[in-house]
């Protein structure tokens, strides 16, 4: 089947977005560019942050002020690029948390005690910034400090407020900038200083974003935690492309399912036999490496094999990419298109009911971007 791979654009063409806050100054960005380098900075087509991408640090670059060129010369093995950056980032940190302490002793002085600042779970939706909801805009754009996740799309976070501090805390197969713990204690020690802080998440945070985890830590802590929902990844990729998840006659319910297993490995955590229902809409997050897995399990358990499917990368960005296929073929369209993470896959009758269904990959994407 055809496909459409999206032309990207050359490397000097790209011109990565730089905040308005003081510390991004032109000269200071290329000097801390330069000294990035020996950990394989680079420019990236990609709508969202990638681990060592040059956008990541120049958006970050706050945390990095004392950094002697000489010091991002370390191992390429993650766990030492993870803790060597972790050490870079101390200093400034401590740094701000003594301000934001001083600021509220000093506001508390002579009158009652200042309560420890709120935190907020924000949902940014897939990546279309214009699917932001309002409170969420509001938000981002008061915060003292923000830790976003991978998925926050890059037009997202241009965003954000021009005084506001981001610290990259996202996650990827094989590198994990922070564990789970250390976010908690980020989120706790800052909002225990008084801070507004806010945590991004792409999608929903309650929707396989860990936004409970977090919530639930903070709140034994005594911190206030506010929920802002976004646009779960299912609910916006699936209006992009006209498929409705339910649909009366179709399908009477839609189940969505994680792909991944919590340690690891090709076998999907949900049971196959209770999700091989003809009548309902199965939506895989973060399912790429278990779709083999997958796919073979649900037509072990009747899930007709001419089922439609689709399977879509990077939705709802600019950079969307899309395979529509029956389930029989779709792990074999899939690995021919070379689909990356994030890709959603949705699997039902309802599938056939989008407009793009009838046409190739190739078409149904082009028709997409032109929508």
């Amino acid at each position: 089947m055809a496909f459409l791979i999206p032309p990207l654009p050359s490397p000097t063409s790209l011109k990565p977005q730089v905040s308005s806050h003081p510390s991004f100054s032109p000269s200071y960005t290329s000097q801390k560019i330069l000294a990035l380098d020996s950990i394989s900075c680079s420019l990236s087509s990609s709508p969202f942050t990638e681990k060592h991408s040059i956008e990541r640090y120049q958006r970050d670059s706050w945390l990095y002020q004392q950094t002697p060129q000489a010091s991002c010369s370390i191992p390429a093995d993650s766990n030492s690029i993870k803790q060597n950056d972790i050490g870079l980032q101390l200093p400034e940190l401590k740094k701000l948390l003594q301000v934001l302490r001083e600021k509220r002793g000093g506001e508390a002085s002579g009158g009652p005690k200042r309560g420890p600042g709120n935190v907020f779970l924000v949902g940014t939706g897939p990546g279309d910034p214009d699917l932001l909801t309002v409170k969420a805009l509001r938000v981002i754009q008061t915060a003292d400090l923000l830790l976003y996740d991978r998925l926050v799309s890059n037009d997202v976070l241009n965003l954000v407020g021009p005084n506001a501090r981001l610290l990259y805390v996202g996650k990827t197969a094989g590198y994990h900038s922070r564990t789970q713990e250390e976010i908690h204690e980020l989120l706790l020690s800052f909002a225990e200083a008084g801070a507004n802080v806010v945590r991004l998440k792409g999608g929903d945070p309650l929707v396989f974003g860990r936004g409970g985890e977090e919530m639930d830590f903070l709140q034994q802590q005594g911190i206030q935690v506010k929920v802002i929902p976004g646009i779960t990844a299912a609910s916006g990729i699936a209006a992009e492309l006209g498929i409705p998840l339910t649909h009366r006659g179709v399908a009477n319910s839609v189940r969505f399912l994680t792909g991944h297993s919590q340690k690891g490995g090709t076998d999907p955590l949900f049971v196959a036999e209770h999700a091989a229902d003809p009548d309902s809409t199965l939506v895989v997050y973060m399912g790429l490496s278990t779709l083999p897995s997958l796919s073979l399990k649900l037509m072990h358990h009747g899930l007709p094999r001419e089922t439609p499917s689709v399977a879509v990368e990077r939705g709802t960005t600019p950079q969307q990419r899309i395979v529509f296929a029956e389930l029989k073929d779709i792990v074999a369209e899939v690995k021919e298109a070379d689909l990356v993470s994030p890709t959603l896959i949705i699997i039902g009758k309802v599938v056939a009911l989008s407009p793009f269904w009838p046409l190739s990959s190739r078409e149904a994407t082009l028709a997409a971007q032109t929508k």
